[in-house]
């Protein structure tokens, strides 16, 4: 069993920074790609950034030159840090892993975006 916990979600005034974790902990063997989604209320869950094991980054076109999601391997950690946030970037977070060939996810964490 594999286990996804997400930190780092709070609220944030607009043009403020966060930077999101998520460690994976439990039987892994290995660890392929690891990514961000978001879901706010009333839409669906949308992809954010993804990152492979050998760092190859892909974002969704509103986090492109906001956001940046890095990974620790060593500590099968994946970060995100978001920058110049939006009140529209108000969502659940959610971690996602793809440890061997099965996909995980974390609990997701809140991320609110208001003065």
């Amino acid at each position: 069993q594999v286990q996804l916990v997400e930190s780092g979600g709070g609220l944030v005034q607009p043009g403020g920074s966060l930077r999101l974790s998520c460690a994976a902990s439990g039987r892994i063997f290995s660890i392929n790609a690891m990514g961000w989604y978001r879901q706010a209320p009333g839409n669906q869950r949308e992809l954010v950034a993804v990152i492979t094991s050998s760092s190859s980054t892909n974002y969704a076109d509103f986090a492109k030159g906001r956001f940046a999601i890095s990974r620790d391997n060593a500590k099968n950690t994946v970060y995100l840090q978001m920058n110049s946030l939006k009140p529209e970037d108000t969502a659940v977070y959610y971690c996602n892993a793809d440890v061997s060939r099965r996909a995980y996810w974390g609990q997701g964490t809140q991320v609110t975006v208001s003065s």
